[in-house]
């Protein structure tokens, strides 16, 4: 029985070892990336500022009478 487990534990460690170097592995954002998507959030935000400003504008200039 012993003899029949040994290459499973072997393979364990194996696959255990591997999963451990890839954490180990710097896998975040750039600084870059980081900085470019910030940028386009606050464009987005800025757009949406000057539509909502417009459209508010618009909607106090309409006249009912």
């Amino acid at each position: 029985m012993n003899s029949l487990l040994r290459p499973l534990f072997a393979q364990l460690r194996c696959q255990t070892a591997r999963l451990r170097r890839r954490m180990r592995e710097d896998g975040g954002y750039s600084t870059e990336t980081v900085i470019v998507t910030a940028l386009l959030a606050l464009l987005a935000l800025a757009v949406v500022g000057i539509i909502a400003a417009k459209v508010t504008s618009k909607a106090n200039g309409i006249d009912l009478g």
